[in-house]
């Protein structure tokens, strides 16, 4: 396989209707039980929000998908994200990957968007990761 290369892309679906379930298992998992995540009635009447909404570290777990699955997971060096929007239960997100540079080193800088169903940008980040020729 040949080394990737700058403007490569990759997208992948990461969720179709995210599940309350789902978010109060992260929750559980990641032992942050915030109640704007868990507690539907404190997220809308004390918080104000529309409903309870997914841990930004939910997303940015799911959205490191996308580079694991095409750089393997020993590949990735470093991952950084910005949350940019709620999710909310029901949401569909997917995740888009691209190659910004590939150094001499071998590695690459990989920018990433997560948009839900309605193409808000609920998420950006980038990573550094080994780009090789065993890049899937």
């Amino acid at each position: 396989m040949t080394a990737v290369a700058a403007g490569a892309t990759r997208e992948l679906v990461l969720v179709r209707d995210l599940t309350r379930t789902r978010i109060v298992q992260y929750a559980g998992a990641s032992g942050d039980f915030n109640p704007v995540h868990t507690d539907e009635r404190f997220a809308v009447e004390a918080a104000g929000y529309p409903s309870v909404f997914a841990h930004g570290m939910l997303t940015m777990g799911m959205a490191g998908r996308v580079l694991t699955g095409w750089f393997g997971p020993e590949s990735l060096l470093r991952y950084e994200a910005r949350f940019r929007a709620q999710v909310f239960p029901g949401a569909s997100l997917t995740a888009r990957a691209r190659v910004e540079s590939v150094d001499g080193d071998g590695t690459a800088t990989v920018s990433l968007t997560v948009t839900d169903g309605q193409d808000v940008v609920v998420m950006t980040g980038n990573a550094v990761v080994r780009a090789s020729a065993d890049a899937k």
